[in-house]
């Protein structure tokens, strides 16, 4: 590239007023962006507010429906629903992930009764939020988490999920090979309509917290996840993951955590074709919000400076705690 030198260049000349700057910003934030992590709970009528996520509530089905009305007011495109799974409910084999009366496939039918496509459900896919141990899969006896055994669960998770009505498919496990079984048992269905979003780098993460508290999985973890989560220290083996889903078929694939992995982000973008989504998780979310509480900067301008830092480096969405917030914001 070759410039000017100064003063013919005055790099400030285009930052000088709101117009300007509006007409040379090379990264735009939208609603369209945004998608909304929601906990869903039990009974009719509930809000349970999460101690550890200042903000964010457990909501029963019925509710989860108005959040879901919220979310289409304000023009955010799809939300994503976790359950809160009573310990009666949880067992070492999750089997309640199968259930077709679960939480989750409650509150997918519900929404799609009430909106249909007005909005897009997007639902987890991994046994964490219903073994008894807090692993994402099936333990053999010495604690290790079992990877083929554990594929074929989470298939009966997918098509359980894709009957009650799920847009997207989310698969959180890092199992090795699930992205293939899950879209061969979608295809053979008749569920060929229904996305893949692949957490395709999903990092052994301290920011994860918060996150079990609100699916009720705080305390039960026996060991760590270290053994099917990736390493925080590696970069390259993100986009030999995200390579391996995409050939399994793939239609989007994840970056988890979002902010300390920009660079991830940024690599997949640059590496391949495909859009590219962020999870600002619990921990991000409670930061900012510690931050915000504490003085230390202005929460409005926190998370719009935090989302549009994804966008920069290259995420087509972010799924964030603050989605409605900003949506709002956004919308003036």
């Amino acid at each position: 590239m070759t410039h000017a030198a100064f003063p013919d260049l005055r790099l400030r000349r285009t930052r000088r007023t709101a117009w300007s700057r509006a007409m040379v910003r090379e990264t735009s934030l939208s609603p369209a962006n945004l998608i909304w992590p929601l906990f869903v709970c039990a009974g009719e009528g509930v809000e349970e507010p999460i101690a550890s996520l200042p903000g964010v509530s457990r909501w029963s089905v019925d509710l989860i429906v108005e959040r879901a009305r919220d979310a289409i007011a304000a023009g955010i495109p799809c939300i994503a629903l976790f359950p809160y799974t009573e310990a009666d409910r949880r067992s070492a084999d999750g089997a309640e992930a199968l259930n077709p009366d679960n939480l989750m496939c409650r509150a997918v039918r519900a929404i799609k009764a009430a909106h249909g496509d007005a909005i897009g459900v997007l639902t987890d896919v991994a046994l964490d939020p219903y073994t008894s141990h807090g692993q994402d899969g099936l333990v053999d006896d010495s604690g290790h988490v079992l990877n083929d055994e554990t594929v074929e669960v989470l298939v009966g998770q997918a098509l359980n999920q894709a009957r009650a009505g799920a847009d997207i498919i989310a698969p959180s496990d890092m199992m090795d090979g699930r992205i293939g079984a899950i879209r061969t048992a979608l295809e053979g269905e008749g569920f060929g309509h229904v996305q893949i979003m692949s957490y395709a780098a999903k990092y052994a993460s301290a920011f994860y917290g918060p996150f079990r508290d609100a699916v009720g999985s705080r305390g039960l973890l026996k060991g760590d996840k270290k053994g099917y989560q990736m390493d925080p220290a590696n970069a390259e083996e993100a986009l030999r993951e995200v390579a391996q889903d995409l050939a399994e078929g793939a239609d989007s694939v994840m970056v988890k955590p979002g902010l300390p992995y920009l660079d991830i982000v940024r690599a997949v973008r640059d590496s391949f074709a495909v859009p590219v989504f962020a999870y600002q998780v619990s921990g991000e979310y409670a930061m900012i919000e510690a931050a915000a509480a504490a003085g230390a900067g202005d929460r409005d301008a926190l998370v719009l400076e935090t989302l549009l830092a994804f966008r920069r480096a290259g995420a087509s969405g972010v799924l964030t705690y603050h989605a409605l917030h900003a949506a709002r914001l956004l919308n003036g």
